[in-house]
């Protein structure tokens, strides 16, 4: 393998492959990143088995050929060069080693046998539609941070992606909950998606995939079976299992009558819960809201730390309300409002708050109350 290419492009390619790599692998491969060249181009791919992660680049190839080489160790060697430099990339037949060259500098790692690297099988996926990188970005914000972190309920560990029929129209709509909060958001659906099943996309391909949205502009190629999917843009191809299991209906837990409605305005609220919550507990988190005809007062005590509270503006106009909330739950959700406002839909101090943004008519959430 001879080869170089500019620091920049390789960093790029390295930064979004080395994720996938995990810190500690029992199957020495896993902590490799696959080399491939030829044709004036170099493929580096990363998996650990569940997901995999394929990204193509320019180069000047001067000899064809591929290996392996430790994933971090490489990335860390390509951040720390000087910017501008071109980096050589070579080894000879026989050996198990592969150097790293750029300017005065010169590095010597070791390689595992290329046949050893899996190739993770997609199989067919007979699925397939187009969506901006914009929109793709808008549905993974919106709802995976209300994702659930509790391994036991491994079908809460990922956005629920499937398509809907909203009145007359149909949509592709992507959910999470953890139980304790739900988001979910929808987009029109593109062409190709109507038959699709609903698939649940793992936490950590969510993550991945995200990562790799901030640098992209073009559309995103989606494809996918009952068992995998497919992202594919600008020459990069992410492929992931997905979640063997059942999404809730969630459709049950979104409250259909709540009549007592509360307009805010969503920046000065999430200042004012991060401010507040200061003193709640660090355990319960714990904030009240305590909301009156044209206003609304954000309360938090603690038994070392005292009391804090809050007073502003809100359009409201039913009967007084007390309702507790954790507070990183709202400030979780007040971040992703896009509009000046952001609206309160409660039926009690009891049941779930259904909360929406004038700027998204796409996004809704729901959220549960704690006794404060």
């Amino acid at each position: 393998m001879k080869l170089t290419i500019e620091r920049s492009v390789l960093l790029g390619a390295l930064g979004h492959v080395q994720s996938v790599v995990e810190r500690r692998n029992t199957i020495p491969i896993l902590s490799n990143v696959r080399l491939e060249s030829d044709g004036g181009q170099l493929r580096l791919t990363a998996t650990d088995m569940d997901l995999a992660i394929v990204e193509t680049v320019d180069a000047d190839v001067a000899e064809a050929a591929s290996g392996t080489i430790p994933a971090h160790t490489f990335y860390e060697i390509v951040r720390k060069l000087p910017e501008g430099s071109e980096v050589a990339i070579g080894s000879q037949a026989g050996e198990e080693r592969i150097e790293v060259r750029a300017g005065r500098s010169r590095f010597s790692l070791g390689t595992l046998p290329v046949e050893d690297f899996p190739v993770m099988a997609e199989g067919s996926l007979p699925h397939g539609f187009a969506l901006p990188v914009a929109e793709l970005r808008r549905l993974i914000d919106k709802t995976r941070f209300a994702i659930s972190l509790e391994e036991t309920r491994y079908y809460l560990n990922g956005i629920y992606l499937h398509a809907v029929k909203n009145g007359k129209n149909m949509a592709l709509r992507a959910v999470a909950t953890d139980g304790h909060r739900l988001a979910r958001v929808e987009t029109a659906l593109p062409e190709g998606a109507a038959e699709m099943p609903g698939v649940i996309i793992p936490r950590k391909s969510v993550t991945e995939l995200r990562k790799l949205l901030d640098d992209l502009t073009d559309d995103v190629t989606i494809a996918l079976s009952e068992t995998k999917i497919r992202f594919t843009c600008a020459g990069v191809v992410l492929t992931s299992k997905l979640i063997d299991g059942t999404f809730p209906d969630y459709a049950r837990v979104i409250p259909e009558g709540n009549d007592r409605t509360m307009m805010v305005a969503s920046k000065l609220f999430a200042q004012a819960v991060d401010r507040v919550s200061t003193i709640s507990t660090e355990k319960s988190r714990a904030i009240k809201l305590v909301i009156e005809p044209g206003k609304l007062t954000l309360q938090a005590s603690s038994t070392d730390d005292g009391s804090a509270s809050e007073e502003l503006d809100a359009d409201y106009a039913g009967e007084a309300l007390e309702i507790g909330f954790n507070s990183r739950y709202l400030l979780d959700m007040a971040q992703q409002i896009d509009g000046e406002n952001m609206q309160f839909c409660m039926a009690d101090g009891t049941s779930p708050t259904v909360v929406r943004d004038d700027g998204d008519p796409g996004a809704l959430y729901v959220v549960m109350p704690m006794r404060v």
